[in-house]
């Protein structure tokens, strides 16, 4: 069994989370409970210790070759795990999901032209859009059974003929939404009637609790892969983020050429240590994901119980990923006091609502991936901050 109580010091260790806290929100990291960006507060698997003790003893770390072994073990887990069939040469491996999205949107779309994305959604998003100088096309989602729902009716009124990319989360970040196979169908039919490139993004795609089941893309609607890009990483599901690797998996030949033309633009030389650690939690990593999801479901229903005593605020059902979106709409205040009542009342650093686009700037978000005793802590601190 792995110790997901183990309380590990983070600050000083070069960690973004921890040493930019102060830089970034004005927060003591001694002070403030971190709960805003994306990775968990627990030691990764064995596995990954023994991959870079192999590579401590080798003792050579020159440019990363031989990558079939890797391609294998990301055949299986997708196999296993998702019942998706892979070919070794639709894997593309990316420094990371962001460098991904960025390189495929050079690909496949010129300046000025537009990509959508349902809103409210991973920040990053809508900064790589921008920085790519595309036109940013925010289409809000709405709230019904507590979960989040793509109005089509809508974004079809607001088309001009300009939009060439959907961009696509799957789960939702961060809604915490695993989407349904209609769902995804009527994605699909959208972007084929609107002639759209889908871009989806999988990456929390194994951080899925047991009430529900993660259906990949090309899964659902296998019809639509001469138009889909699917890109799925080890990163967040065993907290090797650092690795900085990532997967754009493209089944169709015509869309895989044209996107590995612009990835040789920028390089492709994958990371040594990010392919090693990612390969070996492909191969062995099955158990301790089993035991991670049992520990933060047990978190997120403690934080959840809790939150739905305190007056005004409500969490969002969480179906994935271990981000809880917390709406703080019925306490009447303004963004700009929410933000301040939990950064610098409660101290606790939560990522803030506006930052992921327009339906966002009533709620905050809190990464529950930490021992339980923080989110204990957490809870108690918005509870005496908000009642």
């Amino acid at each position: 069994m792995n110790n997901f109580d183990e309380d590990i010091k983070r600050l000083g260790t070069n960690s973004h989370k921890y040493d930019n806290l102060e830089l970034l929100y004005g927060l003591s990291p001694r002070e403030t409970l971190p709960m805003w960006t994306a990775d968990m507060d627990f030691k990764a698997p064995k596995c990954v210790f023994d991959a870079l003790d192999d590579l401590s003893a080798n003792g050579i770390f020159g440019y990363y070759g031989g990558q079939e072994s890797y391609n294998l073990a990301v055949k299986q887990w997708y196999q296993l795990k998702h019942n998706w069939s892979l070919q070794s040469d639709s894997i593309s491996v990316v420094h990371g999901l962001c460098a991904g999205i960025s390189i495929a949107i050079r690909a496949f779309s010129n300046e000025k032209d537009g990509v959508i994305v349902f809103t409210p959604v991973y920040h990053s998003f809508l900064s790589i859009i921008k920085q790519n100088n595309r036109k940013l096309i925010e289409q809000p989602m709405y709230v019904e059974n507590n979960e989040y729902h793509i109005d089509f009716k809508q974004l079809e009124r607001s088309m001009t003929g300009k939009e060439k990319i959907m961009l696509f989360c799957s789960p939702h970040n961060p809604g915490g939404k695993v989407w349904s196979v209609e769902e995804l169908k009527k994605v699909a039919q959208f972007c084929e009637k609107h002639d759209l490139l889908i871009i989806s993004d999988e990456i929390h795609n194994d951080l899925v609790f047991k009430q529900k089941k993660h259906i990949m893309f090309p899964i659902a609607v296998p019809e639509i892969t001469d138009r889909l890009i699917v890109l799925v990483s080890s990163s967040k599901t065993f907290n090797i983020a650092g690795g900085l690797m990532g997967n754009v998996i493209i089944e169709n030949l015509i869309l895989r050429k044209k996107f590995q033309q612009a990835h040789k633009a920028i390089g492709t030389m994958p990371n040594l240590f990010g392919m090693k650690i990612a390969e070996s939690v492909y191969t062995h990593g099955h158990y301790w994901l089993s035991d991670l999801l049992a520990y933060l479901e047990k978190n997120i229903e403690l934080f959840d119980n809790r939150i739905s005593e305190i007056n005004g605020l409500k969490s969002m059902k969480l179906s994935a990923t271990y981000l809880a979106w917390i709406d703080f709409s019925d306490t009447g205040m303004s963004e700009k006091d929410i933000i301040n009542k939990v950064h610098r009342t409660a101290g606790i650093a939560a990522s803030v609502g506006s930052t992921f686009g327009k339906g966002g700037e009533k709620f905050m978000r809190f990464n529950l991936a930490c021992p339980q005793a923080k989110v204990i802590e957490a809870v108690k601190r918005l509870e005496t901050t908000f009642n």
